[in-house]
């Protein structure tokens, strides 16, 4: 997988092992969403009626470590969705070289930010997201809480 570059790894996310710091392959998934977003009415077009997306639970596999410097892009997939979820997979590959560098799976919520809860996604919201669910199954996650 090669494409567009994301970002590059930073300096300051590089720890003392070498290699990019766990905590900031999240900043890094969360740009990725951020490229996601627009596609799917999120963000700004959401706000515009009220809602919000709210990350409640996130799941990380490091697959291969990334060192400043490095390139990276990323892949979004939309897996499952219901009224109020969605549960989408990003996954970070070196820019140029292509190989997989970790994924990360993440359950969104519809937050109605007047009262700041779980609210219902609008129709048209849930039509986009109908239009491009891949419908994999999610690697960790589901879309109600198990047990």
């Amino acid at each position: 997988m090669t494409g567009p570059v994301l970002t590059v790894v930073r300096p300051e996310w590089v720890d003392h092992y070498g290699h990019m710091n766990m905590g900031f392959y999240l900043v890094v998934f969360d740009m990725a969403t951020d490229q996601l977003w627009p596609s799917l009415g999120l963000g700004p077009a959401l706000h515009a009626e009220g809602f919000g997306t709210f990350a409640a639970e996130t799941w990380v596999n490091y697959v291969r470590e990334v060192r400043e410097g490095m390139p990276l892009t990323a892949t979004n997939e939309v897996l499952a969705f219901d009224g109020k979820r969605l549960i989408c997979l990003h996954r970070l590959y070196h820019a140029t070289e292509g190989w997989l560098a970790a994924e990360n799976e993440v359950l969104y919520l519809c937050m109605d930010l007047g009262i700041r809860r779980v609210g219902l996604w609008p129709p048209a919201t849930l039509d986009r997201f109908a239009a491009v669910c891949t419908g994999n199954p999610p690697l960790r996650l589901a879309l109600k809480r198990r047990g």
